[in-house]
């Protein structure tokens, strides 16, 4: 194999696992929200929070790196996490939607009693 397309490879791998990795924080950064905060009667609120508590963490990394002889910072990669944690949220909304209402209501609100 060619060393172009290696490298080719490798760089779209790279850009890849940004959109993965924050698209995985922002699925858990929602997640925990949602169960258990006042933002939850507030979805756009709590959908804005995340993103932009993603948006933070990517633009603060990035400005860590600049600081790292062997990393580079760039602007692309911050854009990228940031459509990383957009991907995470609507996969998490989607699911989040398909539950039926009951289901949601039960599972809310129930402690397991752990006294021996």
């Amino acid at each position: 194999m060619a060393p172009e397309t290696i490298r080719s490879i490798l760089f779209a791998m790279r850009k890849c696992a940004h959109v993965i990795e924050y698209a995985v924080l922002a699925l858990l950064l929602w997640r925990a929200l949602r169960s258990g905060s006042a933002l939850r009667a507030k979805m756009s609120m709590l959908f804005g929070a995340v993103l932009l508590g993603c948006a933070v963490f990517a633009a603060s990394d990035e400005f860590h790196q600049s600081f790292v002889k062997s990393r580079t910072s760039s602007v692309r990669d911050v854009v990228l996490d940031i459509a990383g944690g957009l991907f995470g949220l609507l996969i998490g909304m989607s699911f989040a939607h398909r539950r039926p209402k009951n289901a949601r209501s039960t599972t809310q609100g129930h402690f397991v009693n752990a006294r021996l």
